[in-house]
């Protein structure tokens, strides 16, 4: 069974940076594409971004140069760096496989003050 743990959330303000953490369990991680999801009050959950498991990462427009993916497999650990936050970049994240597995981790909440 996939367990997940997020981290590294919290409340910055515009054009701050935030470093989130994922650990990843029972699951063979090498093998799996990673990918951070996030919900803002309201809406559905969204991806923000996606890492291959060759390494290579996708992001929503919305955060295209911005935020930069990356994934250490010895650690079975997934990032997301965030700089450039803006107010709207508010929300929970959450870390999951690519394709999502069934259940999610508790998140990290993020807040970006104006």
């Amino acid at each position: 069974q996939v367990q997940l743990a997020e981290s590294g959330g919290g409340l910055v303000q515009a054009g701050g940076s935030l470093r989130l953490s994922c650990a990843a369990s029972g699951i063979w991680f090498s093998a799996n594409a990673m990918g951070w999801w996030r919900q803002a009050p309201g809406k559905q959950r969204e991806l923000v971004a996606s890492i291959t498991r060759s390494n290579n990462p996708n992001y929503v427009d919305s955060v295209k140069g911005r935020f930069t993916i990356s994934r250490d497999n010895p650690k079975k650990m997934v990032y997301l760096q965030m700089d450039s936050l803006k107010p709207e970049d508010t929300a929970v994240y959450y870390c999951n496989l690519y394709p999502p597995a069934p259940g999610w981790g508790q998140g990290t909440q993020v807040t970006v003050s104006s």
